[in-house]
């Protein structure tokens, strides 16, 4: 798949997004912006450079656990930029509103580029086949094949993630140390109502996507991936 296909496809998903607002559930301490904070930031908008955010072109919904810990199960919402045919990089929120909250990053890289990483490296990455199969991973709002065409792409890739801000948890500010989180890799593993309420959110059928990808052919799984499943 050529590199323009996928951007054309990434910035439908970012401009065409019509499902659900997911609200963040965090509110952090400190009073409400003055207007002067207010003028200085449309000020800024106005007069900087914004081009990392503006490279933004792709907007994916799934679901991350703590790895070593498959019980402690969140959403995650992916605003990523395609750097090349090989390597993504996300950053990731608690919710798609504007207030969301930063919550960490993921970086994902093609089969070609995983097999040359070394094998306690490869510990720290999960594989995308089941999320992308079990029709977990979404890109709301862009039309079916465009997505059915991505998703084709997304399984034969490997994603490294790390949560900054646990705000199924810190509900005020970021405390500890950021944490290494994983992918599902099979049926049973997560929360089934997690899945059902961002369905509703998001307008979106996870089963229906999964009976859609059965014709996606499922790649071998570097048995080194997915370190953390446990």
């Amino acid at each position: 798949m050529k590199i323009q296909v996928v951007l054309m496809m990434g910035l439908l998903g970012v401009a065409g997004c019509n499902g659900g607002d997911t609200a963040s559930p965090v509110t952090p301490p400190g009073n409400e912006k003055s207007p002067r904070t207010m003028l200085l930031e449309a000020g800024a908008a106005a007069l900087q450079t914004q081009a990392p955010i503006r490279a933004i072109n792709a907007y994916l919904d799934g679901f991350h656990f703590y790895a070593g810990d498959l019980q402690a199960q969140m959403e995650a919402h992916h605003y990523c930029s395609l750097l090349n045919e090989d390597v993504i990089q996300c950053v990731i929120y608690d919710g798609n509103v504007s207030d969301a909250k930063l919550m960490g990053v993921e970086y994902i890289v093609s089969e070609a580029v995983f097999a040359t990483l070394p094998l306690e490296e490869k510990a720290l990455w999960h594989s995308h086949v089941h999320e992308v199969k079990s029709g977990q991973l979404v890109a709301p709002g862009i039309p079916a094949p465009a997505e059915h065409a991505l998703m084709e792409k997304l399984v034969h890739t490997y994603g490294k993630t790390w949560h900054t801000w646990h705000t199924d948890r810190d509900k005020r500010l970021p405390i500890g140390s950021p944490h290494l989180m994983m992918g599902f890799t099979q049926d049973g593993q997560v929360n089934p109502a997690l899945v059902t309420r961002r369905d509703h959110r998001l307008n979106v059928d996870s089963n229906e996507k999964r009976s859609e990808r059965r014709d996606i052919p499922a790649p071998t799984i570097d048995p080194a991936a997915d370190g953390g499943r446990r």
